[in-house]
């Protein structure tokens, strides 16, 4: 047992950390050795597993994840951007998988990510799900088939406590079509349209976002031209789906050469 990869999950109480916490208490192939949360949370000094209402998991919730860390093979990290920087420092330092689910990230966090993964192996991905990195390369290759006549517009929906938009994967999913158009998605991207807009642009890519209820994730990729549309399409129900996907990530990350991967590459999805 104790030769299993040991995972830290980052934002412990949250809803992905919870379910994080329980895919890798319940698989064969990891253990759960650390759980972390911000100084102040009422879960700290608590078994992480009496905390969320269930037995003892034998892991006590921290807020100091520098031991928790050089003890680990990996850290899952689905929480906020500065946050997720910070951990980025310690996991190249300690030279551990960094699985990172979190979205929302500007230039600034993205170049210190990036100077992280040239010590350690970093997988990022605004998706963790096998289904919708399915759809990411089926959207890249439906982008390379169809000219600038059919509209590319992406739908996303995420329940109502979702504080980015648009989501992650939405970002993914249009950085796919743009990739396929050979353009660069920050010169064709709408992300706002209010008023007297005027009409749409040719070649760009448009994004709305829908928030309410306790949806999980669905997104569409949609193709409209004079008289047909293509839809492609894929809906989260259960958030297990990211967990699995992001203990895979970790599991996949293990004796890799530093770098940034995404699940493209955890998948073999990668075409290049």
């Amino acid at each position: 047992m104790s030769d299993l990869p040991g995972i830290v999950i980052t934002g412990a109480s949250g809803r992905m950390g919870q379910m994080l916490i329980r895919t890798v208490s319940d698989s064969p192939r990891a253990r759960l050795i650390g759980a972390v949360e911000r100084p102040g949370h009422a879960w700290i000094g608590q078994d992480v597993g009496a905390a969320m209402g269930g037995g003892d998991l034998g892991v006590t919730v921290s807020d100091d994840p520098l031991e928790l860390v050089a003890g680990a093979h990996a850290v899952i990290d689905f929480t906020a951007p500065d946050a997720t920087v910070d951990m980025a420092t310690l996991t190249a330092q300690a030279r551990v998988v960094h699985v990172i689910g979190t979205t929302g990230f500007d230039d600034s966090h993205l170049k210190k990510l990036e100077a992280a993964a040239r010590h350690a192996v970093i997988v990022r991905a605004g998706n963790m799900s096998v289904g919708v990195n399915l759809l990411t390369q089926l959207t890249k290759k439906v982008a390379q088939a169809l000219d600038e006549d059919f509209d590319i517009e992406i739908v996303e929906a995420h329940h109502n406590q979702k504080v980015d938009a648009p989501s992650g994967t939405a970002l993914m999913l249009g950085e796919a079509a743009a990739d396929g158009r050979g353009v660069l998605l920050d010169h064709v991207s709408d992300r706002a349209r209010d008023g007297i807009t005027g009409k749409r642009e040719r070649g760009h890519i448009g994004f709305s976002a829908i928030r309410g209820g306790d949806i999980v994730g669905e997104h569409d990729v949609i193709f409209a031209a004079a008289g047909e549309r293509i839809v492609l399409r894929h809906i989260a129900t259960d958030r297990a789906v990211f967990a699995r996907g992001a203990l895979k990530a970790a599991l996949w990350g293990q004796g890799r050469k530093p770098g940034q991967y995404d699940m493209i590459d955890v998948l073999g999805l990668n075409d290049n």
